[in-house]
């Protein structure tokens, strides 16, 4: 099975209504990311142990660990939770940016360093959504 087979299939796997907003933002992401490389993350580990929840990313960027090592990942995440959504927005030096340009204006949603989590696309504005996604491709790719 192929990425966007993948990224199909588990927006398919979600339930009403989190699919529907979850079509939307894969939607507005591409919008945003026309020629993006996609990846899909089953949240498994390689022994095949849950270690996360399922995620597709967007883009490419390198991420540059402590101890000098690097590695390709993507550089906007969207994945479905218990309690609805989360958009990650990685790659940012400022931990606090996101939270203090977007947390006030994107309506009802919890922004921390790197993650816009909401429960509902209707409870947020998806304007700002974005202009916070456009922000981090920009930020990684400086």
């Amino acid at each position: 099975m192929n990425v966007q087979e993948q990224i199909k299939e588990y927006i398919t796997s979600q339930p009403e209504p989190k699919r529907s907003d979850m079509q939307e933002l894969h939607r507005i992401i591409l919008q945003v990311m026309p020629a993006c490389k996609l990846w899909f993350m089953d949240g498994k580990d390689d022994k095949g142990k849950t270690v996360s929840n399922p995620n597709i990313g967007y883009g490419s960027y390198t991420m540059k660990y402590a101890d000098g090592k690097t590695r390709e990942f993507y550089q906007i995440g969207l994945s479905a939770n218990t309690t609805g959504i989360s958009v990650y927005i990685m790659g940012i030096k400022d931990k606090t940016y996101l939270a203090k340009t977007y947390g006030k204006k994107i309506g009802k949603a919890s922004v921390t360093g790197y993650c816009i989590k909401f429960k509902a696309l209707k409870d947020i504005n998806i304007d700002i959504l974005q202009e916070a996604v456009r922000y981090g491709v920009e930020a990684t790719n400086e």
